[in-house]
């Protein structure tokens, strides 16, 4: 009883023979190539009919009904890219025009099946208004114009022989577009951005030549380098020091459990964990910036100040290394004093203080720039002069007197003492160093006497990582070099 009624479509009125559904898809196929579907099909049509409905899956294609491949359209053809370069390309209109010629219109498409033939450039099909007469006049008069060298990415185009005079004018007033393409063709600039940038460095050069300066960025043939934006990034460094520079008397008005000395042996220690670790000096950099930078605005306890200096070095290296040491090694380096739990909650409380603030220009960044500006005076490059400049620069980072000064003008300072101490014969500023450092040398009097200072120990300080790391054959033992004159008769 309950399947004693059926649907019409299931029902077949013999049942001797197969039931054949007709489905939309189906009959418009069969429609659009014999009419109606024939009352009694074929044998061999219910063959395949029985072998379909026995199957889950469609038939494969080869078979379906042939009139259902038939009425399907064929692919569409595109035209070829010719030439798709966009530098001192004038005649790109041209060439569009030549390669929309083998492209057929949508009308055309439409008509494939029953006839072949050459559709119209998109852009003439699409003007309705000009009579097709015209339009198939300024057709073949646009395509007389026939242009050499189709592969040259930048073909040479003669602008006398215009194609515009060639064509009708009333006919071109009738397409209205393809006036204003090809009139537009003579006003593209027959040289591109390069030459601009060609003709404004050979300037830049001829000033810098002119005033004695020597331009150390067009040496470097190394993209790494930058040399094209080199001077706008050192331009950013030089204004954005000022805003992450911490304050330079914050023991004074802030620490009242900490003083200059607990810095001092703080940094001293941090100094033998890079070398222990292998640290990049641009960490050690930073990780002094950001302890001075937290205590500019948060008080701590004296016991807390390792803890604080450790976790500083954690943010550096998580930011300056490739591969930065766990949070449990800083805490073996400290003898297990401090856990894992205390590391990363001081992290987090030294992050927010500070904003995430951490791409800081530090000494080290202008001291690259420096460096390169002092070798540049000099036919073989002086690796005495890099090493005794860097370690000049990381004697003032256990100083907590030179937060006083910019980083740019400690850097500064380095490379003058450095200079000097190679060489007294000679004055150690020259005009390529003070345009690049942006520093004339009665600048650098004070920075300069107080860092003699410190590579004389003239205060017998105890603190001796960085003097111990700079005697180093690796270094040229720098740390035991000594100017025979004083730097003040220079001044």
């Amino acid at each position: 009883m309950k399947h004693a009624v059926m649907n019409d479509e299931n029902w077949s009125s013999n049942l001797g023979e197969p039931t054949a559904r007709i489905t939309r898809a189906r009959a418009k196929s069969l429609g659009s190539s014999s009419g109606l579907p024939p009352l009694y099909p074929s044998a061999k049509q219910d063959d395949k009919r029985v072998l379909r409905a026995s199957l889950k899956r469609a038939a494969p294609e080869n078979n379906k009904p042939a009139g259902s491949s038939a009425a399907c359209h064929p692919h569409k053809k595109r035209a070829v890219l010719k030439d798709v370069t966009n530098i001192n390309c004038d005649n790109l209109y041209i060439k569009c025009i030549n390669a929309a010629k083998g492209q057929p219109s949508r009308q055309d498409r439409k008509g494939s099946l029953q006839k072949k033939g050459k559709g119209e450039p998109a852009c003439f099909a699409k003007s309705s208004k000009v009579p097709e007469d015209k339009r198939e006049n300024v057709v073949d008069e646009v395509h007389k114009v026939e242009v050499d060298g189709v592969e040259d990415l930048c073909p040479a185009v003669d602008l006398s022989t215009e194609p515009t005079e060639s064509v009708n004018a009333n006919l071109l007033a009738a397409a209205g577009p393809v006036t204003s393409e090809i009139d537009s063709i003579k006003h593209v600039p027959l040289w591109g951005p390069s030459d601009r940038d060609d003709d404004e460095l050979c300037m830049k050069q001829e000033n810098l030549k002119d005033r004695g300066i020597i331009d150390i960025d067009s040496r470097h043939k190394d993209p790494q380098m930058c040399s094209l934006y080199a001077a706008d990034i050192y331009s950013s460094l030089f204004a954005r020091q000022v805003d992450r520079k911490p304050t330079a008397d914050y023991m004074e008005k802030l620490q009242r459990d900490i003083t200059h000395g607990m810095r001092g042996i703080l940094v001293d220690w941090l100094v033998e964990v890079s070398e222990e670790y292998r640290l990049v000096p641009d960490t050690l950099y930073l990780t002094v910036n950001l302890i001075d930078r937290f205590l500019s605005e948060n008080y701590i306890e004296k016991q807390k100040l390792q803890l604080l200096g450790v976790t500083c070095m954690l943010i550096s290296s998580k930011y300056e290394e490739i591969c930065a040491p766990r949070v449990e090694e800083f805490c073996f380096i400290t003898d297990n004093t401090y856990t894992k739990e205390e590391v990363v909650q001081m992290e987090s409380r030294v992050l927010n203080l500070l904003r995430f603030q951490l791409s800081v220009p530090t000494a080290k960044k202008f001291l690259r720039r420096f460096i390169q500006a002092a070798q540049a005076s000099y036919k073989v490059p002086s690796v005495e002069l890099e090493f005794l400049s860097n370690y000049l620069a990381e004697l003032t980072l256990i100083e907590y007197g030179f937060l006083k000064h910019l980083p740019s003008l400690t850097a500064a300072s380095a490379i003058f003492l450095a200079r000097w101490t190679l060489d007294q014969s000679d004055h150690p500023w020259n005009p390529t160093l003070e345009h690049y450092t942006r520093y004339k040398s009665s600048e650098l009097k004070s920075a300069v006497l107080e860092l003699q200072d410190l590579q004389l120990n003239t205060n017998g300080n105890m603190l001796q990582a960085i003097r111990e790391k700079y005697k180093q054959p690796k270094f040229k033992c720098v740390s035991t070099l000594r100017s025979a004159k004083s730097v003040e008769s220079v001044f």
